[in-house]
């Protein structure tokens, strides 16, 4: 049998190579093969370069660290633990078990020093490059001269998935575009995936690729030589004006009898092999999760370095606090997620009268709660001027990294993921913006947002077949339903410029992700006077037009609530009494309690529901009563909005003529 290294750096790599081993192996499932290969980078990183203190995972200047192939989950696991996180040896050996800490895909706020989830390839890469947005944006905000109190890099771990995954393409131009000078990625180029070798579907030359999109591209010929990447990670930190790309030529699965081969990538090795993988490195073959004095004392150095770095932050940011008091508030204010004193009273009141698109709406209360609230930073996919979502009196993050106005490009995915990165980070509220119907290009983005319950904002526009003239492809139909499906995320659709104005209120004072649909086309405004929009979209759903003893309950959300609003009036003349509910969130409508939600709908009353949206959601609510949905399941059409509304029966004489049909009259 080989001896065990007796050099402590190689010593410590191979524990932790043989650990990813053994943990996946206890558990008969994951992905052993890159944890062994990238574990010289986890070790050069973690225990070389990388600023951070495991006494203390939330440190606000500590470097960022993302492994955006989440399947190589037990390299971070057992990293952190090593490290000296509040990761146990117990913890590696619950791998993948029910309530374990170390899930099959690392998982924000479950891992302590996870910092985003990860799994889905390619996000972890685009969640980084929001993570180096917020960096950059804080530092140009915060920063004084003597005094650089956010100043830390992201760092990341991708493989060749995450670099076929189209997200990768739009987040590395974006990156690039921005000349994200504190973001380093590591590329695990081990010419290998799940099927077999990279040259089945990959067989691009992703670093010319990279250095088109302005990155600094360097190579590591050999994965095992830890001077080679260390120099190179240097190098990177070097380049302080566009990201760096670091391609490392690896061996999936090194030392193993499997290396080299698509059979290492996602099962463990078996008793046989890691018995034999164990003999290459010259660790006991009859002991599972073998610690090594010498390469754990190595490791754990990180704890006292750590704290070290942190005592002189806090002492810097004592003398800095001293100096600009209001700034340090502000930024301490920031990093606990909480709101100014006079956040509340910043929200405009939009009186009866002339109506207003709640896009236009939006954008004005973006504007109107913009000193108060600075921490909101954000833009929109190429659509600012459309969407609205633009702060009027600062220029963009590009120009100026203190801008906050983000022009994400043509780059759905990307946006999203970033924002979710942005979020991780800490100190910022951050949105994006497009079409409701490109909300299909977010979506992978937004189920992440809802599982790491960040508090990440979407703003989406031109929210139902009113688009018009540019039809079914730029008509949402289903994406209400889909979006109010996601478990964590929270629905806006409001009928008015004052339930825009609450439902911003309301989404700021959350602390997880949501989503606003908003109107294309004017609409008319809820009197103030009468209607307290704030407390209705606090709840979800309210009562905005009443009779005595009502026979119908109209339930309506967004631009529809109007079309409900007017067919109670036709009925009214028909001598029937109807109730209107608008229900701007079903979400925070079924948080309440069921003797307010029975004080709305009124249990055994008909009810119909207008909306322009699938149907299939609504049925829950006409449980117990007769009910009807007046919806879409269908596609749009092309001509002016108002034509295809009336054509496809939102019009307030549709709504009366289906509630006298439930009615029997």
């Amino acid at each position: 049998m080989p001896d065990i290294a007796t050099n402590v750096d190689q010593l410590s790599i191979d524990t932790l190579r043989l650990l990813a081993v053994d943990t996946v192996e206890k558990a008969k499932s994951g992905h052993p093969g890159a944890p062994i290969a990238c574990s010289p980078i986890a070790y050069v990183l973690f225990n070389k370069l990388m600023k951070h203190n495991p006494g203390n995972s939330k440190w606000a200047d500590r470097d960022r660290f993302v492994l955006s192939n989440g399947h190589a989950s037990a390299l971070i696991y057992g990293t952190l633990f090593l490290s000296g996180y509040k990761v146990t040896l117990d913890d590696l050996k619950s791998f993948r078990q029910w309530g374990s800490k170390t899930p099959g895909h690392p998982e924000y706020h479950h891992t302590d020093g996870v910092e985003v989830t990860t799994g889905p390839l390619g996000q972890g890469f685009a969640m980084s490059v929001g993570l180096a947005i917020a960096e950059a944006h804080l530092g140009a905000i915060y920063n004084k001269p003597g005094y650089e109190i956010v100043n830390h890099h992201t760092y990341g771990i991708m493989g060749d998935g995450d670099l076929m995954e189209g997200v990768s393409h739009e987040a590395a131009s974006l990156a690039g575009t921005l000349g994200l000078g504190k973001l380093i990625f590591l590329y695990d180029d081990n010419l290998i995936s799940l099927d077999g070798p990279t040259s089945l579907s990959f067989t691009e030359n992703a670093y010319a690729r990279f250095e088109a999109y302005g990155w600094q591209v360097l190579r590591v010929a050999d994965g095992n030589d830890t001077d080679a990447i260390e120099a190179a990670i240097k190098a990177g930190q070097a380049e302080t004006s566009k990201p760096t790309l670091i391609g490392v030529r690896t061996v999936i699965g090194y030392g193993s009898p499997k290396a080299g081969s698509n059979k290492v990538h996602g099962e463990a090795l078996g008793a046989d092999a890691t018995a034999a993988t164990k003999r290459f490195f010259g660790f006991p073959e009859d002991q599972s999760f073998y610690l090594p004095e010498a390469a754990l004392a190595q490791w754990r150095t990180a704890v006292e370095k750590g704290a070290a770095a942190e005592a002189e932050w806090s002492k810097l940011f004592a003398a800095y606090k001293a100096e600009y008091p209001e700034l340090a508030a502000e930024f301490e204010r920031t990093q606990k997620g909480e709101r100014k004193a006079e956040f509340a009273a910043a929200f405009p009141s939009y009186p009866a009268g002339k109506p207003q698109a709640t896009r236009n709406a939006g954008g004005a209360v973006m504007n109107a709660i913009a000193g108060v609230v600075p921490e909101l930073f954000g833009g929109a996919a190429d659509l600012t001027s459309s969407t609205k979502t633009i702060f009027k009196d600062s220029p963009s993050f590009h120009a100026d990294p203190a801008g906050r106005n983000v022009f994400w490009g043509v780059r759905e995915f990307a946006m999203s993921a970033a924002v979710n990165g942005i979020a991780a980070h800490g100190g910022l509220v951050p949105f994006g913006s497009t079409f409701f119907v490109f909300s299909d290009y977010c979506k992978p983005a937004i189920r992440l947002s809802a599982i790491m319950g960040v508090h990440a904002l979407f703003v989406f526009t031109h929210d139902s077949v009113a688009v018009g003239e540019d039809g079914p492809t730029h008509e949402p139909i289903e994406h209400l339903l889909a979006l109010r499906a996601v478990p964590g995320l929270t629905d806006f659709r409001p009928a008015d410029a004052n339930e825009t104005s609450a439902a911003w209120r309301v989404a700021l004072e959350m602390t997880g992700p949501s989503f606003m649909a908003l109107s294309r086309q004017d609409l008319p405004i809820l009197d103030p006077a009468t209607i307290d929009a704030y407390a209705g979209v606090s709840k979800g759903g309210y009562v905005i037009v009443d009779a005595a003893s009502p026979e119908i309950v109209l339930i309506g959300t967004g631009a529809e609530v109007w079309n409900a609003v007017d067919g109670a009036k036709l009925l009214a003349e028909a001598g029937i009494a109807a109730r209107v509910v608008s229900m701007p969130s079903t979400k925070l409508f079924d948080k309440q309690d069921a003797a307010y939600r029975d004080s709305v709908l009124l249990p055994g009353v008909p009810k119909l529901v207008v909306e322009a949206g699938a149907t299939l959601g609504w049925w829950k609510y006409l449980a117990g009563s007769k009910g009807d949905v007046i919806g879409l399941d269908r596609f749009g059409a092309s001509a002016p909005g108002g034509t295809v509304l009336r054509e496809l029966g939102f019009s307030g004489d549709n709504v009366a003529a289906r509630a006298k049909t439930l009615l029997g009259k």
